[in-house]
């Protein structure tokens, strides 16, 4: 009996082993592109992105879930690095936050170029590939970042944004983010107002890819169905598994099925089990959900590596994404399946975007301004607007209950 068990444990060994060398020889030809990495947040609020401090050195970059080392043993092709700025910062300095955590990851790029290349299109990700570097992209991480201006949306775009997610943790005067759904926050949008609209379309103009990580259900739904490109969720996993509401609900998916679309799958244990503690086998169970519903093209990773403060055991960092791999061989995904999820599902849709962009390149530039009332900040400045109808902008009409605002607030008149 003793003997017996010896045997099959063995065998389970030999086994397991035998489908991670598969994982590890499948990413050797289709390393993973995840959707959302804050690295760029890390090495603001450890080093205030002086990357020449040598506690920065990305080679030996200790306390954090990404350093290059840990990227090569994950066979990590492709990243969306993330150009994150808290909501706080939403009506104060968001833009010049967001254009320096652009500058780090650039600078990421031209300090280790050996490592990193820095992309902004399919055709870069594939060439990376082949050069065997991480294809290293931009995802601004917040609605907010923009300033409600279609101006500094194209401005980020000529700087290498390739995603913008709509909201964060806060809406934005055009856009509803997942608090809504808790009842921590009042639907101010009903999901996309009409300048949000115009956000959109613009982005898919453009060739930005759309990413709904973070927004309300109902704003899934408007951009789902109003897009006309394919869109993402960079960071985000399958709410019937997890009933978070940070998650993507089985009606969503199946419009993301519809839509071509992609959920890259996070892995914040608290979206994986909604608990404190989770595992890379519970990680697997969001994709098989995703691929279960949306099909096995919507299924990608976004870990959420350095953005969050629990992960799965397994998954400790990057460097463990061979394991997940394997396990879904151990679930009987076929190759084609897994290379999917690792990275032809989000460069189809990239190149999907790109295909809509091109097609758009008659039309012209959106120039609508969001109305001035939606947005806040008593120091905000107004140009532009004064010479709207009925706007007085001689400080001798204008209304004194506006008069005693300004001056009550110390902004110069």
């Amino acid at each position: 009996m003793w003997h017996g068990w010896w045997l099959w444990s063995l065998v389970a060994v030999c086994v397991a082993d035998t489908f991670r060398e598969q994982a590890e020889r499948i990413m050797q030809g289709t390393p993973v592109i995840d959707g959302h990495n804050d690295l760029p947040w890390q090495l603001l609020t450890k080093f205030n992105n002086r990357l020449g401090d040598q506690r920065a050195d990305l080679h030996t970059l200790s306390g954090t879930h990404t350093n290059i080392p840990k990227l090569k043993a994950g066979f990590v092709g492709g990243q969306f690095w993330s150009a994150y700025t808290p909501c706080d910062t939403q009506n104060k300095d968001a833009v010049k936050r967001t254009l320096e955590q652009m500058d780090v990851i650039h600078r990421m790029c031209q300090r280790y170029p050996e490592t990193f290349t820095c992309v902004t299109n399919s055709s870069g990700i594939r060439q990376a590939f082949q050069d065997k570097k991480v294809a290293s992209l931009i995802g601004v991480e917040g609605g907010h970042s923009i300033d409600s201006s279609l101006g500094v949306l194209r401005a980020l775009y000529h700087l290498g944004m390739r995603y913008l997610t709509l909201t964060h943790s806060c809406n934005t005067p055009w856009a509803d983010n997942w608090l809504v759904d808790t009842g921590e926050n009042d639907a101010e949008s009903q999901g996309l107002s009409p300048f949000g609209e115009l956000v959109l379309k613009e982005m898919n103009r453009l060739g930005v890819l759309v990413d709904l990580a973070h927004v309300s259900k109902a704003t899934m739904l408007a951009v789902l169905k109003k897009s006309a490109a394919p869109v993402i969720f960079s960071h985000s996993s399958a709410y019937e598994i997890c009933q978070h509401r940070r998650n993507v609900p089985d009606d969503v998916l199946r419009l993301v099925n519809q839509t071509g679309s992609l959920v890259m799958v996070n892995f914040y244990n608290d979206y994986v089990s909604c608990g404190q503690e989770a595992t890379l086998s519970q990680v697997a169970d969001h994709l098989d959900h995703i691929k279960k519903v949306a099909g096995a093209g919507a299924v990608g990773f976004g870990g959420d590596f350095d953005g969050v403060s629990r992960v799965p055991v397994g998954l400790e960092n990057v460097s463990k994404y061979p394991d997940l791999v394997a396990e879904l061989l151990r679930r009987q995904w076929t190759e084609a399946e897994v290379r999917g999820a690792l990275a032809d599902n989000l460069l189809r849709v990239f190149e999907r975007v790109e295909q809509v962009s091109s097609q758009s390149h008659t039309q012209t530039p959106e120039e609508e301004p969001i109305d001035l009332d939606k947005v806040e900040g008593s120091c905000r400045t107004k140009y532009g607007y004064s010479a709207a109808p009925g706007f007085h902008h001689q400080l001798g009409i204008l209304p004194a209950a506006l008069t005693l605002v300004l001056l009550s607030s110390g902004c110069p008149l």
